[in-house]
């Protein structure tokens, strides 16, 4: 009998070192070697002309996540992870948001009920404070750390989840006792209240507006503010979904200065414009493409290819946060009629971000394919306290692998998607490389498209502490 239960033959392996001509080797779910040949295997797999790469790791997506009575989000955990490993991820962190008032124990203990035998994908949890009460910062939070949950995220905008300077601080400060990594979505309140109260009192209201109320300005002012926070209580930051230069300069400053700031980017900020919210004459179509941030311009587009080349960003996630589009309970709901205030926040991204990264990074050229599987795995598994379990195709890791084929040209299109969304924003975009299948831990869960894994697949992740974030004091 075969000492291998699985073994992964001709393919090229990647890493984010190494590019290399060789067999895998895998058994209970792990990998056990990796060599220029191996034999046996209980099911052997011809990659021939295909790349062998560790399994997307995407650390930013937005699942079954209240709405707080307005639209209804249109990812729960299976159709979410159903969607992922379709596009070549086999893990997935989304968050578990405390609602104000709410504890922050209990709001965990109630997303895990959400997750529970669900998911096809493993996964982990950051938290979402929105109500960082003596309690919370001096109890639940350094307790739900020590329990694996060792990332939050703290909002500077949104009626129900923004933070006061305040709150920041006395967040950042927690999170430098306990070791946690804190994730920064930097937008200005008042700004925003501002801009959006200016624009609905001259008429203008449709989707493309929503990007006109959030200029860059808005989102550099609160990203400095966030790094001086941070500088002052001596604590790690991630910025997430830096959408152009402006706030990637801002990063840039602050990691020359020797701060740890640390940038995400997504998908929407090389392949999306403003224009794109203007759907056809200004009216609701429009509102498919918005998010927050809302995508820029093209030359945003080289902003942001400059932060990725440079360092700046060190993960790119998506920010899948769906919603339907034709549905009253969607981006077209009533009061998203009257107004871009009022059209839910987010769009489907989880199962094409590497497929545009791909096409866009690798085959015309900006980063090499070592560079990809850093950006796209490696990298969130170092920064969020998975690694070496997961991010990379060497002994003793997870057998968590996307099988690649570097050549093919398709269309994104709805039809070919997973998700519980009825739209992709990148219908018609044409992409070069493409996940032919995907293994989780040693099964293999998708196959051309076809989805061979089950809810309850996935396994909770609890994740050890970053080694990016805050280290102890030379006192403790």
């Amino acid at each position: 009998m075969s000492d291998f239960d699985l073994v992964i033959r001709g393919g090229t392996v990647v890493t984010a070192a190494d590019t290399v001509k060789a067999d895998v080797g895998i058994r209970a779910g792990r990998i056990v070697t990796v060599a220029e040949k191996v034999d046996g295997g209980r099911r052997r797999i011809d990659a021939s002309g295909m790349l062998i790469m560790p399994g997307g790791i995407d650390s930013h997506v937005h699942l079954a996540q209240p709405a707080f009575g307005g639209p209804a989000m249109a990812d729960g955990f299976e159709s979410g992870t159903r969607s992922a490993i379709a596009g070549g991820n086999t893990t997935v962190l989304p968050f578990a948001l405390q609602p104000r008032g709410a504890s922050l124990r209990t709001s965990v203990i109630d997303y895990h009920k959400e997750a529970e035998g669900k998911c096809y994908t493993d996964f982990g949890f950051h938290l979402i404070i929105s109500d960082p009460t003596p309690s919370v910062l001096g109890q639940e939070l350094p307790a739900l750390v020590n329990d694996g949950y060792t990332s939050f995220k703290v909002f500077m905008t949104y009626d129900d989840l923004v933070l006061n300077d305040r709150q920041l601080l006395e967040v950042f400060d927690c999170a430098r006792g306990c070791r946690a990594l804190v994730m920064v979505h930097c937008e200005g309140y008042d700004a925003i209240r501002f801009m959006t109260d200016r624009l609905e009192r001259a008429g203008n209201t449709a989707p493309y507006y929503h990007a006109i109320s959030r200029p860059q300005s808005v989102e550099r002012e609160a990203t400095h503010r966030a790094i001086s926070h941070a500088e002052l209580t001596d604590v790690p930051i991630m910025i997430v979904h830096v959408s152009g230069r402006e706030s990637m300069e801002q990063i840039r400053w602050a990691q020359q200065k020797g701060l740890k700031i640390y940038g995400e980017t997504c998908p929407q900020y090389i392949a999306l414009t403003a224009d794109d919210l203007k759907g056809l004459n200004m009216d609701e179509t429009g509102g498919k493409y918005v998010c927050s941030p809302p995508p820029r311009d093209r030359a945003s587009w080289d902003a942001i290819w400059e932060g990725i080349r440079t360092g700046v960003f060190h993960t790119f996630s998506s920010d899948h946060c769906p919603f339907t589009y034709g549905s009253v309970m969607g981006k077209l709901n009533p009061k998203a009629r009257t107004s871009f205030r009022w059209v839910p926040n987010g769009i489907p991204g989880v199962e094409t971000r590497l497929q545009i990264l791909f096409s866009k990074g690798v085959v015309e050229g900006r980063i090499t394919l070592n560079e990809f599987v850093a950006l796209t795995s490696t990298n969130h598994a170092k920064m969020y306290g998975l690694y070496p379990r997961k991010g990379s195709i060497a002994p003793g890791f997870d057998a968590d692998i996307v099988i690649w084929d570097p050549n093919r040209k398709e269309t994104v299109r709805q039809e070919l998607m997973h998700h519980g969304a009825d739209y992709t924003p990148y219908e018609g975009h044409a992409v070069t490389g493409w996940p032919i299948m995907t293994i989780l831990r040693g099964k293999v869960v998708m196959e051309e498209g076809k989805i061979l894994g089950a809810p309850g697949d996935g396994s909770f992740l609890k994740r050890d502490l970053s080694p990016y974030a805050a280290r102890p004091s030379v006192a403790a």
